[in-house]
Protein backbone atom coordinates (compact mmCIF):
# COMPACT_ATOMS: atom_id res chain seq x y z
CA UNK A 1 0.00 0.00 0.00
CA UNK A 2 1.50 3.29 -1.16
CA UNK A 3 0.56 5.46 1.83
CA UNK A 4 0.68 9.24 2.21
CA UNK A 5 -0.11 11.18 5.38
CA UNK A 6 -1.97 14.46 5.65
CA UNK A 7 -1.92 16.33 8.95
CA UNK A 8 -4.66 18.86 9.62
CA UNK A 9 -3.06 21.83 11.40
CA UNK A 10 -5.05 24.81 10.13
CA UNK A 11 -7.19 25.26 13.22
CA UNK A 12 -7.25 28.66 14.88
CA UNK A 13 -6.08 29.35 18.44
CA UNK A 14 -9.30 31.08 19.43
CA UNK A 15 -10.10 28.84 22.39
CA UNK A 16 -6.45 28.84 23.46
CA UNK A 17 -6.60 32.66 23.65
CA UNK A 18 -3.09 32.76 22.23
CA UNK A 19 -0.99 34.49 19.61
CA UNK A 20 0.88 31.20 19.15
CA UNK A 21 -0.66 28.63 16.76
CA UNK A 22 -2.42 26.02 18.86
CA UNK A 23 -0.49 23.13 17.32
CA UNK A 24 2.83 24.69 18.38
CA UNK A 25 1.93 24.84 22.05
CA UNK A 26 4.21 22.45 23.99
CA UNK A 27 3.09 19.06 25.21
CA UNK A 28 5.72 16.96 26.97
CA UNK A 29 8.44 19.40 25.85
CA UNK A 30 7.45 19.12 22.18
CA UNK A 31 4.99 21.10 20.08
CA UNK A 32 1.71 19.22 19.70
CA UNK A 33 2.26 19.02 15.96
CA UNK A 34 5.51 17.09 16.51
CA UNK A 35 3.67 13.96 17.59
CA UNK A 36 1.69 13.68 14.35
CA UNK A 37 4.75 14.52 12.26
CA UNK A 38 6.93 11.92 14.02
CA UNK A 39 4.24 9.27 13.56
CA UNK A 40 3.81 10.12 9.88
CA UNK A 41 7.54 9.88 9.20
CA UNK A 42 7.57 6.38 10.68
CA UNK A 43 4.53 5.22 8.72
CA UNK A 44 5.06 6.57 5.21
CA UNK A 45 7.96 6.70 2.78
CA UNK A 46 7.14 10.24 1.64
CA UNK A 47 7.17 13.36 3.84
CA UNK A 48 3.80 14.19 5.36
CA UNK A 49 1.73 17.08 4.07
CA UNK A 50 0.74 19.61 6.75
CA UNK A 51 -2.28 21.78 6.05
CA UNK A 52 -1.84 25.21 7.64
CA UNK A 53 -3.80 28.43 7.92
CA UNK A 54 -2.37 31.59 6.31
CA UNK A 55 -1.82 33.28 9.66
CA UNK A 56 0.12 30.33 11.10
CA UNK A 57 2.09 29.32 7.99
CA UNK A 58 5.31 31.18 8.82
CA UNK A 59 5.51 29.92 12.41
CA UNK A 60 4.81 26.31 11.44
CA UNK A 61 7.28 26.42 8.54
CA UNK A 62 9.93 27.85 10.86
CA UNK A 63 9.41 24.92 13.23
CA UNK A 64 8.95 22.09 10.71
CA UNK A 65 11.64 23.00 8.22
CA UNK A 66 12.12 20.56 5.35
CA UNK A 67 10.89 17.46 7.18
CA UNK A 68 7.38 18.06 5.90
CA UNK A 69 5.53 19.55 2.97
CA UNK A 70 3.09 22.41 3.42
CA UNK A 71 -0.17 23.48 1.84
CA UNK A 72 -2.28 26.45 2.87
CA UNK A 73 -6.01 26.33 3.48
CA UNK A 74 -6.98 29.89 2.55
CA UNK A 75 -10.35 29.75 4.32
CA UNK A 76 -11.57 27.64 7.22
CA UNK A 77 -14.16 25.69 5.22
CA UNK A 78 -13.92 22.31 6.94
CA UNK A 79 -11.81 19.18 7.03
CA UNK A 80 -12.64 17.98 3.50
CA UNK A 81 -11.78 21.40 2.14
CA UNK A 82 -8.44 21.18 3.98
CA UNK A 83 -7.71 17.78 2.41
CA UNK A 84 -8.57 19.14 -1.01
CA UNK A 85 -5.63 21.56 -0.72
CA UNK A 86 -3.26 18.55 -0.68
CA UNK A 87 -4.75 16.90 -3.74
CA UNK A 88 -2.27 18.38 -6.21
CA UNK A 89 0.66 17.02 -4.22
CA UNK A 90 -0.73 13.57 -3.53
CA UNK A 91 -3.09 12.55 -6.31
CA UNK A 92 -0.39 10.99 -8.47
CA UNK A 93 1.71 9.43 -5.70
CA UNK A 94 -0.64 7.92 -3.12
CA UNK A 95 -2.92 4.90 -3.31
CA UNK A 96 -4.11 5.48 0.27
CA UNK A 97 -4.19 8.60 2.43
CA UNK A 98 -3.96 8.59 6.22
CA UNK A 99 -5.54 11.70 7.71
CA UNK A 100 -4.39 12.84 11.16
CA UNK A 101 -5.35 15.79 13.30
CA UNK A 102 -2.50 17.74 14.86
CA UNK A 103 -4.59 18.48 17.93
CA UNK A 104 -4.94 14.76 18.70
CA UNK A 105 -1.31 14.24 19.78
CA UNK A 106 -1.61 11.16 22.00
CA UNK A 107 -2.45 8.59 19.33
CA UNK A 108 0.46 6.16 19.18
CA UNK A 109 2.38 4.91 16.17
CA UNK A 110 1.46 1.31 17.00
CA UNK A 111 -2.22 2.18 16.90
CA UNK A 112 -1.90 3.91 13.53
CA UNK A 113 0.14 1.06 12.12
CA UNK A 114 -2.60 -1.37 13.20
CA UNK A 115 -5.16 0.93 11.55
CA UNK A 116 -3.34 0.89 8.21
CA UNK A 117 -2.76 -2.87 8.39
CA UNK A 118 -6.45 -3.52 8.98
CA UNK A 119 -7.30 -1.21 6.11
CA UNK A 120 -5.06 -3.16 3.73
CA UNK A 121 -6.15 -6.59 4.93
CA UNK A 122 -9.86 -5.86 4.62
CA UNK A 123 -9.43 -3.95 1.34
CA UNK A 124 -11.75 -1.28 2.68
CA UNK A 125 -12.46 2.01 0.96
CA UNK A 126 -12.32 3.85 4.29
CA UNK A 127 -11.08 2.70 7.69
CA UNK A 128 -11.84 4.87 10.69
CA UNK A 129 -10.06 5.02 14.04
CA UNK A 130 -12.60 5.53 16.81
CA UNK A 131 -12.37 6.23 20.52
CA UNK A 132 -14.95 6.08 23.31
CA UNK A 133 -17.15 8.68 21.61
CA UNK A 134 -17.28 6.53 18.45
CA UNK A 135 -16.41 9.43 16.17
CA UNK A 136 -13.78 9.25 13.44
CA UNK A 137 -10.59 10.47 15.09
CA UNK A 138 -8.25 9.41 12.28
CA UNK A 139 -8.95 7.71 8.97
CA UNK A 140 -7.39 5.93 6.02
CA UNK A 141 -9.01 6.69 2.66
CA UNK A 142 -8.43 4.91 -0.60
CA UNK A 143 -7.61 7.48 -3.26
CA UNK A 144 -10.39 6.06 -5.43
CA UNK A 145 -12.87 7.04 -2.73
CA UNK A 146 -11.27 10.25 -1.52
CA UNK A 147 -10.50 12.35 -4.58
CA UNK A 148 -13.72 11.78 -6.62
CA UNK A 149 -15.97 12.34 -3.60
CA UNK A 150 -14.22 15.64 -2.81
CA UNK A 151 -15.89 16.97 -5.94
CA UNK A 152 -19.32 15.62 -5.01
CA UNK A 153 -19.84 16.62 -1.39
CA UNK A 154 -22.18 19.43 -0.44
CA UNK A 155 -21.43 21.89 2.34
CA UNK A 156 -23.09 21.45 5.70
CA UNK A 157 -26.22 23.62 5.52
CA UNK A 158 -25.73 24.85 9.08
CA UNK A 159 -22.00 25.63 9.08
CA UNK A 160 -21.16 25.89 5.38
CA UNK A 161 -18.20 23.56 5.87
CA UNK A 162 -17.11 20.63 3.70
CA UNK A 163 -16.40 17.72 6.03
CA UNK A 164 -14.86 14.26 5.86
CA UNK A 165 -18.09 12.96 7.41
CA UNK A 166 -19.85 13.85 4.17
CA UNK A 167 -17.32 11.81 2.18
CA UNK A 168 -17.93 8.83 4.45
CA UNK A 169 -21.66 9.17 3.87
CA UNK A 170 -21.16 9.23 0.09
CA UNK A 171 -18.94 6.15 0.21
CA UNK A 172 -21.50 4.28 2.31
CA UNK A 173 -24.32 5.13 -0.07
CA UNK A 174 -22.15 3.95 -2.97
CA UNK A 175 -21.82 0.53 -1.31
CA UNK A 176 -18.12 0.87 -0.49
CA UNK A 177 -16.65 -0.84 2.56
CA UNK A 178 -16.35 1.52 5.53
CA UNK A 179 -14.97 -0.09 8.67
CA UNK A 180 -13.90 1.06 12.13
CA UNK A 181 -10.97 0.17 14.39
CA UNK A 182 -11.30 1.09 18.07
CA UNK A 183 -8.42 2.29 20.23
CA UNK A 184 -7.62 0.28 23.34
CA UNK A 185 -6.46 3.38 25.24
CA UNK A 186 -9.16 6.08 25.41
CA UNK A 187 -6.62 8.84 26.01
CA UNK A 188 -5.24 8.36 22.50
CA UNK A 189 -8.19 10.15 20.98
CA UNK A 190 -8.19 13.14 23.33
CA UNK A 191 -8.75 16.34 21.33
CA UNK A 192 -6.82 19.34 22.58
CA UNK A 193 -8.98 22.39 21.96
CA UNK A 194 -8.34 24.43 25.11
CA UNK A 195 -5.57 24.78 27.68
CA UNK A 196 -7.70 22.65 29.99
CA UNK A 197 -7.49 19.87 27.39
CA UNK A 198 -3.75 20.50 27.12
CA UNK A 199 -3.33 19.91 30.86
CA UNK A 200 -5.34 16.69 30.61
CA UNK A 201 -3.15 15.53 27.71
CA UNK A 202 0.00 16.41 29.66
CA UNK A 203 -1.18 14.32 32.62
CA UNK A 204 -2.04 11.38 30.35
CA UNK A 205 1.32 11.57 28.58
CA UNK A 206 3.20 11.80 31.88
CA UNK A 207 1.34 8.73 33.21
CA UNK A 208 2.19 6.81 30.03
CA UNK A 209 5.89 7.70 30.25
CA UNK A 210 6.12 6.98 33.98
CA UNK A 211 4.46 3.58 33.66
CA UNK A 212 6.84 2.62 30.87
CA UNK A 213 9.88 3.37 33.05
CA UNK A 214 8.50 1.61 36.10
CA UNK A 215 7.88 -1.51 34.01
CA UNK A 216 11.49 -1.22 32.77
CA UNK A 217 12.92 -1.44 36.29
CA UNK A 218 13.01 2.18 37.50
CA UNK A 219 11.49 3.10 40.88
CA UNK A 220 9.33 6.24 40.96
CA UNK A 221 8.59 6.90 44.61
CA UNK A 222 5.66 9.20 43.74
CA UNK A 223 4.73 9.01 40.06
CA UNK A 224 2.20 11.83 40.43
CA UNK A 225 5.00 14.31 41.22
CA UNK A 226 7.59 12.90 38.81
CA UNK A 227 8.06 14.60 35.44
CA UNK A 228 10.05 12.71 32.81
CA UNK A 229 10.46 14.06 29.29
CA UNK A 230 9.89 11.86 26.23
CA UNK A 231 13.59 11.86 25.28
CA UNK A 232 14.96 10.92 28.72
CA UNK A 233 16.72 7.56 29.23
CA UNK A 234 16.93 5.86 32.64
CA UNK A 235 18.98 2.90 33.86
CA UNK A 236 17.73 -0.11 35.76
CA UNK A 237 17.37 0.15 39.57
CA UNK A 238 17.57 3.93 39.52
CA UNK A 239 15.27 5.62 42.06
CA UNK A 240 13.50 8.87 41.23
CA UNK A 241 12.37 10.73 44.33
CA UNK A 242 9.31 13.05 44.43
CA UNK A 243 9.13 16.45 42.76
CA UNK A 244 11.87 15.68 40.26
CA UNK A 245 11.90 17.02 36.70
CA UNK A 246 13.98 15.23 34.04
CA UNK A 247 14.04 17.13 30.78
CA UNK A 248 15.59 17.22 27.32
CA UNK A 249 18.13 14.62 26.24
CA UNK A 250 18.98 13.47 29.75
CA UNK A 251 20.59 10.06 30.25
CA UNK A 252 20.85 8.54 33.72
CA UNK A 253 22.72 5.33 34.46
CA UNK A 254 21.93 2.34 36.67
CA UNK A 255 21.56 2.42 40.44
CA UNK A 256 21.27 6.19 40.78
CA UNK A 257 19.20 8.15 43.31
CA UNK A 258 17.77 11.35 41.84
CA UNK A 259 15.89 13.88 43.98
CA UNK A 260 13.80 14.83 45.72
CA UNK A 261 13.31 18.37 44.42
CA UNK A 262 15.76 18.16 41.54
CA UNK A 263 15.68 19.55 38.00
CA UNK A 264 17.92 17.98 35.37
CA UNK A 265 18.05 19.35 31.83
CA UNK A 266 19.90 17.54 29.02
CA UNK A 267 22.57 15.98 31.25
CA UNK A 268 24.55 12.75 31.20
CA UNK A 269 24.72 11.02 34.58
CA UNK A 270 26.72 7.84 35.08
CA UNK A 271 26.03 4.79 37.22
CA UNK A 272 25.50 4.97 40.99
CA UNK A 273 25.28 8.75 41.16
CA UNK A 274 23.29 10.78 43.69
CA UNK A 275 21.59 14.11 42.93
CA UNK A 276 19.92 15.63 45.99
CA UNK A 277 17.73 18.73 45.66
CA UNK A 278 19.89 20.31 42.94
CA UNK A 279 19.67 21.85 39.46
CA UNK A 280 21.76 20.45 36.58
CA UNK A 281 21.81 21.89 33.05
CA UNK A 282 23.82 20.50 30.10
CA UNK A 283 26.31 18.93 32.49
CA UNK A 284 28.02 15.57 33.06
CA UNK A 285 28.34 13.48 36.22
CA UNK A 286 30.59 10.45 35.95
CA UNK A 287 29.98 7.22 37.85
CA UNK A 288 29.90 7.24 41.68
CA UNK A 289 29.78 11.03 41.92
CA UNK A 290 27.26 12.98 43.96
CA UNK A 291 25.89 16.48 44.36
CA UNK A 292 23.68 18.42 46.73
CA UNK A 293 21.66 19.58 48.37
CA UNK A 294 20.95 22.96 46.78
CA UNK A 295 23.76 23.00 44.24
CA UNK A 296 23.88 24.00 40.58
CA UNK A 297 25.75 22.51 37.63
CA UNK A 298 25.56 24.89 34.70
CA UNK A 299 26.42 24.30 31.06
CA UNK A 300 29.78 22.68 30.55
CA UNK A 301 30.20 21.41 34.11
CA UNK A 302 31.74 17.95 34.57
CA UNK A 303 31.92 16.11 37.90
CA UNK A 304 34.35 13.24 37.45
CA UNK A 305 34.30 9.73 38.89
CA UNK A 306 33.90 9.68 42.66
CA UNK A 307 33.85 13.47 43.01
CA UNK A 308 31.60 15.31 45.44
CA UNK A 309 29.82 18.65 45.23
CA UNK A 310 28.17 19.56 48.53
CA UNK A 311 25.50 22.08 49.41
CA UNK A 312 25.25 25.46 47.68
CA UNK A 313 28.06 24.77 45.20
CA UNK A 314 28.01 26.05 41.64
CA UNK A 315 30.02 25.02 38.59
CA UNK A 316 30.06 26.50 35.10
CA UNK A 317 32.22 25.30 32.20
CA UNK A 318 34.46 23.53 34.71
CA UNK A 319 35.75 20.05 35.54
CA UNK A 320 36.00 18.69 39.08
CA UNK A 321 38.52 15.85 38.85
CA UNK A 322 38.24 12.25 40.09
CA UNK A 323 37.70 11.96 43.86
CA UNK A 324 37.88 15.72 44.28
CA UNK A 325 35.66 17.42 46.86
CA UNK A 326 33.94 20.78 46.71
CA UNK A 327 32.12 20.83 49.99
CA UNK A 328 29.98 23.92 50.28
CA UNK A 329 29.33 27.52 49.27
CA UNK A 330 31.88 27.50 46.44
CA UNK A 331 31.99 28.55 42.79
CA UNK A 332 34.07 27.09 39.97
CA UNK A 333 33.89 28.98 36.69
CA UNK A 334 36.09 28.15 33.69
CA UNK A 335 38.21 25.93 35.95
CA UNK A 336 40.02 22.64 35.48
CA UNK A 337 40.47 20.79 38.78
CA UNK A 338 42.62 17.66 39.06
CA UNK A 339 42.39 14.49 41.15
CA UNK A 340 42.04 14.35 44.93
CA UNK A 341 41.65 18.11 45.27
CA UNK A 342 39.87 19.66 48.25
CA UNK A 343 37.98 22.88 47.50
CA UNK A 344 37.35 24.59 50.85
CA UNK A 345 34.09 26.29 51.82
CA UNK A 346 33.56 29.66 50.23
CA UNK A 347 36.18 29.25 47.50
CA UNK A 348 35.57 31.35 44.39
CA UNK A 349 37.32 31.33 41.06
CA UNK A 350 37.23 34.99 40.02
CA UNK A 351 36.97 34.25 36.31
CA UNK A 352 35.42 37.43 34.91
CA UNK A 353 37.22 40.77 34.72
CA UNK A 354 34.22 42.68 33.43
CA UNK A 355 35.02 42.03 29.76
CA UNK A 356 36.53 38.55 29.40
CA UNK A 357 36.44 35.14 31.08
CA UNK A 358 39.73 33.65 32.27
CA UNK A 359 40.72 30.08 33.21
CA UNK A 360 41.84 28.58 36.51
CA UNK A 361 43.90 25.37 36.58
CA UNK A 362 44.24 23.40 39.81
CA UNK A 363 46.49 20.35 39.53
CA UNK A 364 46.27 17.07 41.47
CA UNK A 365 46.34 16.79 45.28
CA UNK A 366 45.85 20.50 45.90
CA UNK A 367 44.24 21.80 49.11
CA UNK A 368 42.32 25.06 48.71
CA UNK A 369 41.58 26.65 52.06
CA UNK A 370 38.20 28.09 52.97
CA UNK A 371 37.29 31.49 51.54
CA UNK A 372 40.14 31.47 49.03
CA UNK A 373 39.74 33.80 46.06
CA UNK A 374 41.54 32.52 42.96
CA UNK A 375 41.90 35.48 40.61
CA UNK A 376 42.08 34.09 37.08
CA UNK A 377 44.06 33.46 35.04
CA UNK A 378 45.90 31.46 37.66
CA UNK A 379 47.59 28.04 37.91
CA UNK A 380 47.90 26.09 41.18
CA UNK A 381 50.64 23.45 41.02
CA UNK A 382 50.46 19.83 42.18
CA UNK A 383 50.26 19.35 45.93
CA UNK A 384 50.06 23.05 46.74
CA UNK A 385 47.97 24.55 49.55
CA UNK A 386 46.26 27.89 50.06
CA UNK A 387 45.47 29.21 53.51
CA UNK A 388 42.01 30.28 54.57
CA UNK A 389 41.03 33.70 53.25
CA UNK A 390 43.82 33.88 50.69
CA UNK A 391 43.56 36.08 47.62
CA UNK A 392 45.66 34.26 45.02
CA UNK A 393 46.68 36.59 42.19
CA UNK A 394 49.72 34.72 40.79
CA UNK A 395 50.54 31.13 39.89
CA UNK A 396 51.40 28.87 42.83
CA UNK A 397 54.37 26.49 42.40
CA UNK A 398 53.92 22.77 43.15
CA UNK A 399 54.08 21.65 46.82
CA UNK A 400 53.93 25.20 48.10
CA UNK A 401 51.89 26.75 50.91
CA UNK A 402 50.58 30.24 50.25
CA UNK A 403 48.35 32.55 52.25
CA UNK A 404 47.60 36.19 52.78
CA UNK A 405 46.13 39.14 50.91
CA UNK A 406 47.62 39.01 48.39
CA UNK A 407 48.82 35.44 48.91
CA UNK A 408 52.58 34.87 49.19
CA UNK A 409 54.72 31.77 49.45
CA UNK A 410 55.04 30.85 53.15
CA UNK A 411 56.25 27.23 53.11
CA UNK A 412 57.78 24.77 50.71
CA UNK A 413 56.55 21.22 51.23
CA UNK A 414 59.21 18.48 51.03
CA UNK A 415 57.55 15.61 49.21
CA UNK A 416 60.24 13.14 50.34
CA UNK A 417 60.03 13.59 54.14
CA UNK A 418 56.48 14.97 54.15
CA UNK A 419 57.57 17.98 56.18
CA UNK A 420 57.29 21.67 55.48
CA UNK A 421 60.12 24.15 55.30
CA UNK A 422 59.36 27.64 56.58
CA UNK A 423 60.05 30.54 54.25
CA UNK A 424 61.27 33.80 55.75
CA UNK A 425 58.16 35.97 55.83
CA UNK A 426 60.36 39.06 55.81
CA UNK A 427 61.82 38.04 52.46
CA UNK A 428 60.44 39.38 49.25
CA UNK A 429 59.11 36.06 47.97
CA UNK A 430 55.94 37.01 46.23
CA UNK A 431 54.31 35.29 43.27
Amino acid sequence: MNLAVVILAAGKSTRFVSHIPKVLHPLGERPMLAYAVDAAIQLAATPPVVVVAPESEDAIRAWGGERVRYVVQPEALGTAHAIAQARTLLESEAESVLILSADMPLVQVGTLRHLTEQHAQQQAAITLLTGPERRADAAVFEATALWPFLEQIEPNPRTGEYTLTAIIALATRAGMTVQTVATADPTETLDVNTRVDLALAEAALRKRINERWMLAGVTLVDPASTYIGPDVTLGQDTVIQPNTHLRGNTTIGVGCVIGPNSLIESCTIGDRCVVLASVLEYAVMEEDSNIGPFSHLRKGARVCRGAHVGNFGEMKNSTLGPNAKMGHFSYLGDAQVGENVNIGAGTITCNFDGEHKHPTVIENDVFIGSDSLLVAPVHIGTGAKTGAGSVVTHDVPPRTVVYGVPARVRKQLDENVKESVEVDEQSDQGM
